[in-house]
């Protein structure tokens, strides 16, 4: 038989717990009101920090400079300025660390002349360099990658010298760099398309990339079009630099070599490394140029390097390599 239930007990607990809960309420009320008054145990440093807290007077705000050693900002104006004047023309094409004159005094082996050498403090100019005359602000890209002004950079030896291999030729007023290069012959988009056969550019695997001997950094002027940024770089010639053309184009560019010291760049820094038909001697001094463009790949990154060989018909037999296979890679 089931048991009788009392209806009435259960509201008059119900009853119960409503006041109970009603009353701790009230209670815990009253004494947050109690310590906010100031009067409770402990409560006088929160009743400090509460008065310190509330900004009941902002004159005394003071705005001035910490930093009393650099002084305020009007002493500024008391300082003299201190101006330049240009540098003769002759100096347009002058890099102080590049000196081709200064490079010549240093040893050729491991291209140690080719690195940086910067000036002595008797020899540094305090002039502005000045630009070559008629120069004029580079076209915006993507115009600026396959024009650029002939002013901003007046020198038709590279159009002379690489007619053959398409890097860039001179038409009235500006230099056009159809994408060509020694080892572009269809171009540079179409030698980066075969690239992107085997290896994975489009899909984002490869973001950065280092082009060693760029040239006119075609091949990274038309990375870009891979969301690819290039880095690239190429030593200064006996004529004037090859990578100002690149500048002048939008392309990231520096002067540089693979030489006796480290590349400018962290360890890891690029997801490919790039060399078309390089004059560096991979596996000159225990492979240490090898080991170097595996320092600034990231793991699983990509080193590519194409081209001919260099001078085979003088090196062959030194490589211990038949006249015939050599003939046979060449073509």
């Amino acid at each position: 038989m089931a048991p009788k239930i009392n209806h009435g007990e259960g509201r008059t607990r119900s009853s119960l717990s409503l006041i109970v809960l009603i009353g701790l309420c009230c209670f815990f009320y009253v004494l947050g009101a109690w310590q906010r008054s100031g009067f409770g145990k402990g409560d006088s440093i929160a009743l400090q920090i509460t008065k310190l807290a509330e900004c009941t007077d902002i004159q005394n705000l003071n705005f001035e400079t910490r930093h009393s050693g650099l002084g305020s900002l009007s002493d500024l104006g008391d300082s003299e300025t201190k101006t330049f004047e240009p540098c003769d023309d002759h100096y347009t094409d002058y890099t102080p660390c590049q000196d081709q004159n200064r490079a010549m005094t240093y040893p050729q082996d491991n291209m140690i002349y080719r690195e940086r050498h910067c000036p002595t403090d008797e020899e540094k100019l305090s002039c502005l360099i000045p630009a070559p005359k008629g120069y004029v602000a580079p076209f915006p890209w993507p115009k600026s990658r396959d024009y650029v002004p002939y002013a901003n950079v007046p020198y038709k030896s590279l159009t002379v010298e690489k007619a053959v291999q398409n890097w860039v030729h001179h038409e009235g007023n500006v230099f056009r760099f159809p994408g060509g290069g020694t080892q572009f012959p269809q171009g540079a988009d179409k030698y980066i398309d075969q690239l992107a056969s085997v290896i994975p550019i489009d899909n984002g695997t490869v973001r950065t990339a280092l082009d060693t001997g760029c040239g006119v950094a075609s091949w990274g002027a038309y990375l870009f079009k891979k969301n690819v940024l290039a880095m690239s770089f190429a030593p200064r010639d006996s004529h004037e630099a090859q990578v100002q053309f690149a500048l002048e184009r939008g392309v990231p560019a520096v002067i540089g070599v693979l030489g006796s010291i480290e590349l400018p760049y962290p360890s890891r820094a690029f997801d490919m490394a790039h060399c078309s038909r390089c004059l560096i001697p991979w596996g000159a001094n225990d492979g240490v140029y090898m080991m170097e463009v595996d320092r600034v790949l990231r793991p699983g990154g990509y080193w590519v390097l194409s081209g001919p060989p260099i001078n085979w018909k003088v090196n062959f037999q030194v490589w211990k390599c038949t006249k015939e296979d050599i003939e046979e890679e060449q073509r």
